[in-house]
């Protein structure tokens, strides 16, 4: 690894950012909320949504592939936490950054620890034609955590109503629409066609893990997500009517499409003291 990568600092539709150069991709990541906003690899258009809408700081930054953690959503905490975790909001370090033989690029970024929940989360982004996000959680208390986490990814797609995904055939999932009554079972590719619920998605599936493929016609290309230490996935875009209640979606919603590596609802993650986990997804793209 060599220690001088082509990284700069500047704003980002209005954020400061830093900004990577590899020969195969280039990738931009906020300081605020260590959130990937922008990855493209050479010859594609941005594989991220990012709302053109942005609500100003500190409201969390719409799209792009949010980190939320030490929970998802409110998941076992009270009403008046913020909604999907503590780090998002949090200002990140770039603590570290180097550049392989082959040019990708390797990052190592932090939020302060969380020292009242004893949890400590780095995370390594590795951008070349392929990206590849991690994050690892470690206990630095002296009692066992538990907690819930995702990586909210925003994937950009061209008509978002056109888009199928494989990989979750099979699975049973627990619907958001439904109050989480009972659970499902997901038949073929998931599609905000499915005729049970038409035109919105709030889904979590279980047993989940592995490799997806978001097949995107409009675009004519397909993003692989291929995930580790992930027992979830969430599947979300709220449609139309839901979407035109956020000021920073609105019409957005046929723009993108929701896949989220997760351990969360039925399926969290419980570390001893010491311990780590490591949640980690691999992004790439092809021609459908």
């Amino acid at each position: 690894m060599q220690s001088n990568p082509d990284i700069s600092t500047g704003l980002y539709h209005g954020l400061e950012a830093w900004h990577v150069r590899t020969p195969g991709a280039t990738a931009v990541i906020s300081v605020f909320g260590g959130q990937l906003l922008s990855f493209i690899p050479e010859g594609q258009v941005d594989l991220l949504w990012l709302s053109p809408n942005r609500a100003e700081l500190p409201t969390p930054i719409r799209g792009g592939v949010p980190v939320c953690w030490p929970w998802f959503g409110r998941q076992g905490q009270s009403a008046d936490v913020p909604a999907h975790g503590l780090v998002r909001t949090a200002r990140w370090e770039l603590l570290q950054a180097n550049q392989s033989d082959d040019g990708d690029v390797e990052l190592q970024l932090a939020p302060a620890p969380c020292i009242d929940l004893g949890l400590r989360l780095q995370m390594q982004l590795r951008i070349g034609r392929q990206l590849h996000q991690q994050l690892t959680s470690e206990n630095i208390g002296t009692a066992p955590v538990t907690f819930t986490q995702a990586l909210h990814s925003y994937f950009h797609v061209g008509d978002a109503s056109r888009v199928e995904v494989d990989g979750v055939d099979g699975l049973q999932y627990l619907d958001k629409y439904d109050d989480y009554a009972q659970a499902r079972l997901q038949q073929g590719p998931w599609s905000l066609r499915d005729p049970r619920d038409p035109g919105r998605s709030d889904r979590i599936y279980t047993g989940a893990g592995g490799h997806y493929v978001l097949r995107d016609p409009a675009l004519q290309r397909q993003i692989g997500i291929r995930s580790t230490g992930s027992q979830t996935l969430v599947a979300w875009n709220p449609g139309a009517d839901a979407a035109a209640k956020m000021a920073d979606v609105g019409d957005g919603w046929h723009d993108y499409v929701c896949l989220e590596v997760a351990n969360a609802g039925p399926e969290q993650i419980t570390l001893a003291p010491g311990a780590r986990h490591r949640l980690a997804q691999t992004l790439t793209v092809a021609p459908l």
